[in-house]
């Protein structure tokens, strides 16, 4: 796993915490260690960004549909995934079987060598679709904005 954020118990979640602001050890952690499922897409969808913060490949892996999953998943460990703001959701709820969720995520990552000192910042806004199936939740795909 990443240290981009690091996974100790008491820390902050890397998602935010929700409205709650929770630790991650009980936020999207207890996600990560199969202790609990998503209720919602939105959780789903926090709980993946959270997943690519700490270089959790096999929370992704297991919470992308099987129609859509890539064969492979090779995460950037020099990325640091530094902020999330949810900027919608439509339908998604605990007794929905679809649902969207719109969101930017910020990240940075080493400058090119030849070209700056520091880091590059940047962001990925995305519309991601999530289906419920059996009662749990995966992601589909999403269309960057």
């Amino acid at each position: 796993m990443s240290t981009a954020f690091g996974t100790s118990v008491s820390g902050p979640c890397p998602c935010g915490g929700g409205p709650e602001m929770l630790p991650y050890a009980v936020c999207c952690g207890a996600l990560h260690r199969a202790e609990r499922s998503a209720a919602t897409a939105e959780e789903l969808m926090r709980s993946r960004y959270a997943a690519f913060a700490v270089g959790d490949d096999a929370y992704l892996v297991r919470t992308w549909h099987p129609r859509t999953r890539p064969p492979r998943l090779d995460l950037d460990s020099a990325t640091r995934w530094t902020g999330l703001t949810v900027l919608r959701t439509e339908r998604g709820a605990v007794d929905d079987e679809d649902g969207l969720v719109e969101f930017v995520a910020r990240w940075t990552e080493p400058a090119a060598p030849s070209t700056s000192t520091g880091r590059r910042r940047g962001q990925l806004h995305e519309v991601s679709r999530f289906a419920r199936r059996a009662g749990r939740w995966f992601y589909l795909d999403g269309e960057q904005r």
